[in-house]
């Protein structure tokens, strides 16, 4: 077990202020210590430990499928030629995506679930912290990257060619990995300025931006303020952006003379838009409760939390992947092939 005392031991440094103010005859003072930690517990989800295990059989076996699944629509993009188009290459981004984002929080999950409360060290948490964010902003605009694609392929299927060329895929790359570095970077050097006088045990699975924030001593108003301008003007605007792409694409579609095309595209388009309303759903939920839903049991957060990094890459292969008959093709090839 884990003592406060021993979790502050170690290399901890401590900072004793005295400020004093004068105002004429009076004199006001005050001494307080702070103390920043080496390192923070993650103690996994409260009020489920006793279930620890058994939540940690479906999570394993999500992650597992995310992993394979995703693994198996990027190999099979990267090596056939013939997928190294547009609508294909999104897909490969998309899957090395999610097998990051799983990757990034699900085995520190795991070893929790099996062995209890697991220490990280602070400069560890913050890296977590940082590639949890800027994996989820990625993803997020793969996704419009993704619907942009889909709005141009079919209401300007002509201007397609001429439209999303190898050059723009390339720099549409360079522009999410940008976008997420610039956007993130400032959050972590707010928890950077922040003073951790009272605790160190986070009561999370992986480390997340406001869930350290909380712990903070002084006010993380300034932390809160930017976490929500940047979600609004990146995922949000994000997800507008989508919804208009495909309203388009699904106006589009009504306007098909061939009612058997009708059904086929608005098959393929249905499957795509719930997906995407199951990734915003929970990651804006979850998002919003943590900052305004101080009435929220603290482990339905938690789970939020875990489900929205790991639904969506669980489902992607299957629905971006499997139901893309090129890419169909390719794997039941491979499958025939090591027969």
């Amino acid at each position: 077990m884990y003592c406060q005392r021993c979790l502050f031991s170690g290399n901890v440094s401590s900072l004793s202020v005295s400020h004093v103010t004068d105002l004429g005859h009076l004199s006001l003072t005050s001494n307080y210590t702070s103390t920043k930690p080496t390192t923070f517990l993650l103690t996994g989800i409260p009020g489920l430990e006793d279930f620890h295990f058994w939540i940690s059989i479906p999570f394993g076996f999500m992650y597992l499928l995310a992993v394979l699944g995703n693994g198996l629509v990027l190999m099979v993009v990267v090596w056939d030629r013939k997928l190294h188009e547009p609508m294909y290459l999104f897909l490969a981004m998309l899957a090395f995506n999610d097998i990051l984002l799983c990757t990034v929080t699900v085995p520190k999950m795991l070893h929790i679930f099996w062995h209890g409360p697991s220490p990280s060290m602070f400069s560890a948490c913050l890296t977590q912290m940082f590639f949890v964010h800027a994996l989820f902003l990625s993803e997020s605009a793969v996704l419009l990257a993704m619907a942009f694609d889909r709005y141009v392929a079919i209401c300007e299927p002509l201007h397609y060619a001429t439209l999303l060329t190898g050059s723009l895929i390339v720099k549409v790359g360079l522009a999410l990995v940008v976008r997420s570095v610039v956007v993130v970077t400032p959050g972590v050097l707010l928890i950077l300025r922040l003073e951790f006088c009272r605790t160190n045990i986070i009561h999370h699975t992986y480390c997340e931006n406001m869930g350290i924030a909380k712990l903070a001593c002084n006010s993380i108003v300034l932390n809160s303020i930017y976490g929500l301008t940047a979600a609004l003007l990146t995922t949000g605007l994000d997800f507008v952006f989508i919804s208009i792409s495909y309203w388009l694409i699904l106006q589009t579609v009504f306007q098909l003379p061939s009612r058997e095309a009708q059904t086929k595209a608005f098959g393929t388009c249905g499957t795509h838009i719930c997906v995407i309303l199951i990734f915003y759903t929970l990651a804006f939920f979850s998002f919003f409760t943590h900052r305004f839903g101080h009435h929220v049991p603290r482990h339905t957060l938690i789970l939020l939390a875990n489900l929205y990094l790991l639904v969506p890459p669980t489902m992607n292969p299957i629905v971006y992947g499997v139901k893309t008959k090129e890419i169909r093709m390719r794997i039941l090839g491979l499958c025939s092939q090591s027969k």
